[in-house]
């Protein structure tokens, strides 16, 4: 008889190899996640409309080489770079900041 697979849920692996949330490792891989995300949300909006890297650096004003960085790695990006690329893609950005309990909104 065969032995049964142990199965084992997303957040028991990243707590086996990245330490459970709330630590810094864990933490960081969550952030660096997030960030990739924007990326290519930011590759997709573009695509989504007929743009070229350097089109849509034009119409923020800066060089194709940051909208190629910016798509690949949205690492040391301010915000408003990233919602100045989104405004120019006319998507939607909500930012929400949640201190003390108390959640902000901002669109």
């Amino acid at each position: 008889m065969a032995q049964a697979i142990k199965k084992y849920t997303l957040d028991e692996i990243k707590d086996r190899f990245l330490g459970e949330s709330g630590t810094p490792k864990r933490e960081q891989y969550e952030t660096d996640l997030k960030l990739e995300v924007i990326g290519e949300l930011i590759k997709l909006a573009r695509k989504e409309r007929n743009l070229t890297q350097s089109q849509l650096g034009e119409l923020i004003g800066v060089q194709k080489a940051q909208i190629s960085k910016l798509e690949n790695n949205a690492k040391n990006v301010s915000i408003g770079t990233i919602i100045r690329v989104f405004e120019a893609l006319k998507a939607k950005v909500k930012l929400t900041v949640v201190v003390s309990g108390k959640e902000v909104e901002f669109v």
